[in-house]
């Protein structure tokens, strides 16, 4: 049971109930806000070349699992480190890695209007834009974020008691996660048009060196658990990491090395020009 501030798991007076429903009901609005925004880009690009399927099922499959975590498994989570272990992996690794392959940005460019389009494109090439999506600074901000919250797991004041006691601090950490996430997901997979992707050898040490920090904190959990969670429950919840976790990283090396096959392959006989004579 999760217990940060020592004196029993989510003790509230009517006020911190009320915020608390807020946020997740504007959590689940939000979700449901971005699911709606693509079927209608997808409505407004039905005159064009067909979307491919399984890009809208990993779309809704990936606010499904956001869905989820914002839901019932948030709800869970306030007595069950397991079940925010759980939590985080959908938040911010499986909804991310779903969401990403949906191709969002190439959707939204095959519905909007030309000025639209241009306008995103010009957007999407600012320097704001391309460094926060540099694979190293999304790396930063999704493990050093992992690593602020639960690496000062133990300090009664600390961001992981002051997430468990605020609801408003809980809606901002778990933003957090899915964001840094998404972007950290898009910089090394992403099928969205980009002018400065990183190189494929940057991208792969940055992924290795993201794996071994995530595992490093994961086996600093089993070893350490939070304030307020019982040693049994952050162990399971710390394996629940660790070996989740690996699931999706290794999903992404394959993504990784299935875009280097595809960049790298012959081209076939048939794709070859016809010497002339």
């Amino acid at each position: 049971m999760i217990q940060p501030s020592g004196a029993g798991a989510h003790v509230h007076g009517a006020a911190d109930v009320d915020a608390w429903a807020l946020v997740e009901s504007a959590a689940m609005t939000a979700v449901g806000a971005v699911a709606l925004l693509y079927a209608i880009a997808l409505w407004m690009s039905r005159h064009r070349s067909p979307w491919p399927r399984w890009r809208t099922a990993s779309w809704f499959a990936g606010s499904a699992c956001a869905a989820l975590a914002a839901g019932p498994i948030a709800t869970a989570a306030h007595e069950s480190f397991t079940a925010h272990m759980v939590g985080h992996l959908l938040l911010g690794m499986l909804a991310p890695l779903l969401l990403v392959l949906g191709a969002p940005l190439t959707l939204a460019l095959r519905a909007l209007p030309l000025d639209g389009a241009r306008a995103l494109s010009r957007l999407l090439r600012r320097a704001p834009v391309r460094w926060v999506t540099h694979p190293v600074v999304a790396a930063l901000l999704n493990g050093g974020g992992l690593w602020l919250l639960y690496g000062t797991g133990q300090d009664p004041d600390g961001l992981f008691a002051l997430m468990h006691e605020s609801a408003f601090v809980h809606a901002a950490v778990h933003l957090h996660v899915l964001l840094a996430g998404y972007l950290f997901t898009a910089s090394l997979v992403g099928r969205d048009p980009d002018a400065h992707r990183a190189p494929l050898a940057m991208r792969v040490g940055v992924l290795v060196a993201f794996i071994a920090a995530h595992s490093m904190l994961a086996k600093w959990l089993y070893a350490h658990p939070p304030v307020g969670v019982d040693a049994l429950d952050a162990q399971v919840g710390a394996q629940v990491m660790y070996y989740g976790g690996d699931v999706v990283d290794v999903a992404l090396l394959v993504l990784l090395g299935w875009g280097w096959f595809a960049a790298t392959r012959p081209r076939s006989l048939s794709a070859r020009p016809v010497a002339t004579a």
